[in-house]
Formats: structure tokens, C-alpha cells, sequence
């Protein structure tokens, strides 16, 4: 049996003629990765392989999934090789960088909810705990931000001196922490609590204020600031 193509479809089921008279907004997502792919597997239509693509992760379905997928997975969905896995690759970053790709000076860095949506999406999908550090000048503007700890799937190291030789390096005013869980539940653990106590009487020894600590979930955050947890004691 051959692959089935795109062109093979009743015109009525092409998503190419489908977009041009109707625009992507009418194409489900199969359909636009179908657009992507090309040909399906044998004896299978693109838009068929397209389907198991975004079914193919066990817990996390649909486009969301392909965030959660690697090079050698992907090829191991029957009718995926090395170019078609290494498009949907590029597809689910260019979607990541779509989303984060602002403006700087719409980007308020004051703001948990501004904050949070900036570093959403490199986040809320990570599988693996990342601590992010963001600097700022006195008027919150963004001087640069570092991975500072990339952990296992449930624990992120984060150490306050280094944390504080970088905020002092680069002469920031104002520091952010930002980390992600991973489970997707943003609720602080009572490391999470500790450290940002930690930091934040730490910051004030130095004259670096921390503003927030950030909990990254899945489409959700944590912020301490707006909880009114930012203290020393």
C-alpha cells in the first residue's frame, strides 16, 4: 500500500482548499498539522497520522502534547521519520517563541500577571523543575535573566549566594525569582517558602530588593507577592 497524500482527499476534505476558501481558523488542529506533514503512513491519510501525532503522548493529548515530545519519540510513531519528527519540532518552539515574542516595553515587569505570561510558555511545560532569575534596574526595567537551576522532575536546587553575586554583578536594583512545577499544581512547598525568605533577607543586607517569587503551573501562577507572602522575619 502507498502513502496517501493530500491531493488524494475529495477536494472537500483538503485542507488546503479548505483554508484558502474558509481560512485556518476552520481547520481543526489535525488538519493544520496535516498541512505540515503531507503524506501520511501506508494506508493511512496525513490527516490520520496527524491524529496519533497529537494522541501519541500518554497523559498530555492534543497540541499540548508535542511540547512533551522528543526527536526519538516522535519517530517511533509509525509514519514519522527524521524530517517530519525534526517539523514538528520546530512547529512546537515557534509556538513557544510566538507566544513570549513582545514587545519589551509592553512587558510589565512590576506586574506577577505581566511577568508570568512573559515566561509562560518556555515554562509550563518543562518536565524538570527550572529556577529562572530576573534583574531589574530601579524603574523595573529588564536588565537580563539567567537560568540559575534546572532540576529533577520534582526539586530545583536554588542557592541565594549565587543568586546574589549575579544580581550584584550586573548592578540590579530589584531581582525576581521565577520556578515551575512541573505537576502543574502552583501551590508553594515549604522549601519554596524557606528559600524565598532566605533570599528576600538576603536581598535587603545587599540593597537588592526581591519582588516576587513566581510559581509557574500549567497555564497558572503562584505569585507571593500578590499573596502578600513577601517578608522577613
Amino acid at each position: 500500500m502507498k502513502h496517501l497524500t493530500l491531493k488524494e482527499l475529495p477536494k472537500s476534505e483538503r485542507p488546503y482548499e479548505k483554508l484558502e476558501l474558509y481560512g485556518a481558523k476552520t481547520l481543526s488542529d489535525a488538519e493544520l498539522l496535516a498541512i505540515i506533514i503531507k503524506s501520511g503512513a501506508k494506508g493511512e491519510r496525513s490527516v490520520e497520522l496527524a491524529s496519533r501525532v497529537l494522541n501519541h503522548h500518554s497523559q498530555k493529548s492534543g497540541l499540548v502534547g508535542l511540547n512533551y515530545l522528543t526527536m526519538e519519540e516522535l519517530m517511533q510513531i509509525k509514519g514519522i521519520g527524521r524530517v517530519k519528527a525534526i517539523q514538528l519540532l520546530c512547529i512546537a518552539e515557534l509556538t513557544k517563541r510566538m507566544a513570549k515574542q513582545k514587545v519589551p516595553e509592553q512587558v510589565t515587569f512590576s506586574n506577577p500577571e505581566s511577568i508570568a505570561s512573559y515566561y509562560m510558555q518556555d515554562m509550563r511545560c518543562l518536565e524538570y523543575e527550572q529556577a529562572i532569575l530576573l534583574l531589574l534596574d530601579s524603574k523595573c526595567h529588564k536588565i537580563k535573566d539567567f537560568i540559575v537551576s534546572q532540576g529533577t522532575v520534582n526539586a530545583s536546587i536554588v542557592e541565594p549566594r549565587e543568586i546574589l553575586v549575579r544580581a550584584l554583578q550586573y548592578k540590579a536594583v530589584h531581582m525576581i525569582l521565577l520556578h515551575n512545577h512541573p505537576s502543574g499544581d502552583v501551590t508553594p512547598s515549604k522549601e519554596d517558602i524557606i528559600l524565598t525568605e532566605k533570599l528576600y533577607q538576603a536581598g535587603e543586607l545587599v540593597g537588592v530588593t526581591l519582588l516576587d517569587h513566581i510559581i509557574i503551573g500549567n497555564n497558572v501562577f503562584w505569585s507571593f507577592q500578590q499573596e502578600d507572602m513577601l517578608f522577613a522575619k
